[in-house]
């Protein structure tokens, strides 16, 4: 990350901070929007973390700064219910630009945001039993402490993210087109997806029946989406940007398919590929343990097949982008989507041969 690009000079002074800025530097790894820690003088101000809005993919940026601000202040809240202990370092703190906004524009087309620097923290990379039960359990909560958010539904930051039939139709387009002509070569891939496109369609279904309700979901569950203190325990959920109505099924589905898995996501050997179940137990453990007393049972009974859906769902995806000429997903070499479409339908393989036994263990959490 260039920070020769930006002129922080014009840029810090946007926002209402504490303190003198001495330093900005690129902070973490992050492949959307960049990032950097602000750090200020006299000791004992606040630092801060300075974002460069990608806005090709947070097209947004007012929706997805005001859902920001609403989920961290109803965090704030219920903390403070709890009585607990240092909220400042258990959920992010917005900080305003000067006159009031949520966001600030450079001037150059850039649009920034700022939120406070929180110190002696670190981030999780591996995926291990352990870590899988702490970010059930931190996801869990997470979406317990919004499930009474007021003030009507957050907004979509990203229409249609985790909609099955927005993604089949996106397929189906894709199919139509062959624009790159490598249809003929995944007819069999291809014959796969759309033999299941209708059982996939669950979700929806339920939901249009009403037994399925929409939640506030993060649509990015990972480990190093949290944050924890020096000592090793939990602090806060953070990287807030896709937080946005959905199923839990999707949030609950999205860690099993990538944490999971055996293999990785694009892995040329199938034979890596498949379900880790020590994991997938650690992680329905810690959820259910924070979700249980608000999930209903069409919710609880259907978190396996959450597994199944955005398994298949990336499958979708990974397809209609090679059928496109690879567009939308960066590519180390020639067939790369293709390859991680034939990955994810190992994994979803994996998952349906263990289904029986996912649907057992959660049973067995529920009773």
């Amino acid at each position: 990350m260039a920070t020769h690009c930006y002129d922080f000079g014009k840029i810090v002074p946007l926002f209402a901070l504490e303190g003198e800025c001495v330093c900005v530097q690129p902070l973490g790894n992050g492949l959307i929007n960049d990032t950097f820690k602000v750090t200020t003088m006299p000791e004992g101000t606040p630092d801060y973390v300075l974002q460069r809005i990608n806005t090709s993919v947070f097209r947004d940026v007012p929706l997805m700064q005001d859902n920001i601000l609403r989920i961290t202040s109803h965090i704030r809240a219920k903390l403070q219910e709890r009585g607990a202990d240092d909220i400042g370092r258990r959920t992010l703190t917005v900080v305003p630009a000067r006159d009031g906004a949520l966001f600030a524009g450079d001037g150059d087309g850039g649009c920034w945001r700022m939120t406070e620097f929180i110190p002696r923290t670190k981030t999780l990379s591996e995926v291990t039993p352990e870590s899988a039960y702490l970010t059930g359990k931190a996801f869990g909560d997470f979406q317990k402490m919004l499930s009474d958010l007021p003030g009507g539904p957050l907004g979509a930051t990203i229409p249609d993210f985790h909609n099955m039939s927005f993604r089949l139709r996106q397929l189906h387009d894709a199919v139509e087109r062959d624009v790159a002509g490598r249809l003929s070569g995944v007819r069999d891939i291809l014959d796969e997806i759309l033999s299941r496109e209708g059982e996939m369609l669950r979700a929806e279904d339920l939901h249009r029946r009403g037994l399925l309700p929409k939640r506030i979901t993060h649509c990015d569950t990972k480990v190093d989406n949290m944050l924890f203190d020096g000592d090793g325990s939990f602090l806060c959920v953070i990287d807030l940007d896709t937080t946005m109505p959905g199923f839990v099924l999707s949030d609950f589905g999205d860690f099993i398919r990538t944490a999971a898995n055996t293999g990785a996501e694009d892995d040329r050997d199938l034979g890596r590929v498949g379900l880790d179940m020590d994991i997938f137990r650690s992680f329905s453990k810690g959820y259910i343990e924070s979700a249980e007393a608000f999930l209903t049972p069409v919710e609880m009974e259907n978190l396996p097949f959450g597994a199944q859906m955005m398994t298949y769902m990336q499958a979708v995806r990974f397809l209609t982008d090679y059928l496109d000429g690879d567009s939308y997903y960066k590519t180390a070499y020639p067939g790369h989507n293709l390859q991680r479409t034939r990955a994810q339908l190992a994994m979803l393989r994996s998952i349906d041969m263990h289904l029986g036994e996912m649907e057992e263990f959660i049973k067995s959490l529920n009773r």
